[in-house]
């Protein structure tokens, strides 16, 4: 072979191999369609915002209901126990709820369930607010105007009273407590008051919250042995809105366990009497 021949086949050669190559790459660089996709990298802030965001939006709206079971009561309630549960506003204690429109105690646990409810004895005067001083006056120079149970949110707990009995302090200052049901004086038939249909003539007492005996012996007085509950005592002449907060409802935030409506808890050297 000659100079000429052989470099003239070491072109074409050369040409053959360039088109091979050109053509290999075109094809890898065609898409295949059985090829799964690359995974694209997602940041760690973007799954983070996204479970929060899912977490929100299954909550928004989101409202708990209070157990009555079969035990009737009021709208009134009805709405500021389903509230208590929604906003964790007892934060897991057990909560009572005194409707005063209705004379009727109710008793929950810390979930909402009830655990039962009885008829009670509220302040002869109607109003959802405390005369101040009250607390600290004889009951002969309290004013029948001013022998009202107060509206509110009250961190309750057990205590003795003047003449040691136990009984539920619901505003100490104030002199406000829960207690069996007084016959001291039996002029005023509160026996008979509470076994009648009628709430009519349920308003006899000073203010005080005066509970039949077999159940605060059976319910009030075991529960508060082993803990404080949260009493929310309904109000008569505003509505729940203008006592508990702004809104009662499930998206506000739980007020701080140690605040409550009425004044703050002190020791006295001479407990308050009941009425």
């Amino acid at each position: 072979m000659n100079p000429s021949t052989d470099t003239r086949a070491r072109w074409i050669a050369a040409a053959s191999l360039l088109s091979a190559l050109v053509l290999l790459h075109h094809h890898a660089a065609l898409p295949d369609a059985s090829a799964k996709p690359a995974p694209q990298r997602v940041s760690a802030a973007r799954i983070i915002d996204a479970a929060a965001h899912t977490a929100a939006a299954a909550t928004i709206g989101q409202r708990k209901h209070a157990s009555f079971g079969r035990v009737r009561a009021s709208h009134d309630a009805h709405e500021v126990a389903d509230w208590v549960i929604s906003a964790n506003d007892s934060r897991g204690l057990p909560f009572v709820i005194i409707d005063k429109r209705n004379a009727k105690l109710f008793v929950f646990d810390g979930n909402g369930r009830l655990q039962g409810a009885a008829p009670v004895l509220l302040g002869l005067a109607l109003g959802d607010d405390t005369v101040p001083g009250i607390g600290d006056r004889k009951l002969a120079d309290v004013r029948p105007d001013e022998r009202t149970t107060p509206a509110g949110r009250f961190v309750a707990e057990m205590g003795r009273n003047a003449r040691g009995e136990d009984v539920v302090w619901v505003d100490y200052d104030a002199a406000v407590s829960m207690h069996r049901v007084l016959t001291t004086n039996p002029a005023e038939r509160r026996l008979q008051r509470l076994a009648t249909p009628s709430v009519a003539d349920n308003r006899i007492s000073y203010g005080c919250i005066n509970v039949p005996v077999r159940f605060f012996n059976t319910q009030i007085s075991p529960l508060f042995a082993k803990t404080n509950a949260v009493v929310y005592v309904l109000p008569e002449t505003r509505s729940t809105r203008e006592v508990f907060g702004a809104q009662v409802s499930a998206d506000d935030a739980p007020p701080a366990l140690a605040k409550h409506s009425g004044h703050t808890r002190v020791a006295l050297a001479t407990p308050p009497a009941e009425h």
